[in-house]
């Protein structure tokens, strides 16, 4: 575990923020107007997750193990919206699941997952 902190300091936080983020109740405010502005802010979350961890595999590894990466970088992320969306639904008042944030989430994670396999890995590639 203590592995773990060490190398992807910066995801693990993005994990917190994320399951508080799913879990408080947000103050009202004018930007809830513009319409769908919350699957915007769920693609950026998942997207940003995924970026991050990318960013903090290959900054920490010379080869990548492509196994692992679809594991913690696209399933992983994937499982935790998904729980996040059924918790949301089945065990809070304040919030509930839908299947549409769950479908940006998933956008989100596979921009990411894009960007970090054709941007950031030669990126790191060049430099090792």
């Amino acid at each position: 575990m203590l592995h773990y902190l060490k190398t992807y300091p910066i995801t693990l936080t993005i994990i917190v923020a994320i399951c508080y983020l799913s879990f408080f109740t947000p103050p009202q405010t004018k930007i809830e107007e513009i319409s769908n502005i919350d699957k915007l802010a769920h693609t950026c979350m998942y997207g940003g997750l995924c970026l991050v961890i990318w960013f903090e595999y290959l900054r920490h590894h010379r080869t990548i193990s492509y196994a692992r990466m679809l594991t913690g970088g696209i399933i992983a992320p994937i499982l935790m919206s998904g729980i996040i969306e059924l918790l949301q639904a089945y065990c809070t008042t304040n919030r509930s699941g839908d299947w549409i944030d769950f479908f940006a989430n998933i956008l989100g994670i596979i921009a990411a997952a894009f960007i970090g396999y054709y941007f950031l890995r030669p990126y790191f590639l060049k430099r090792s």
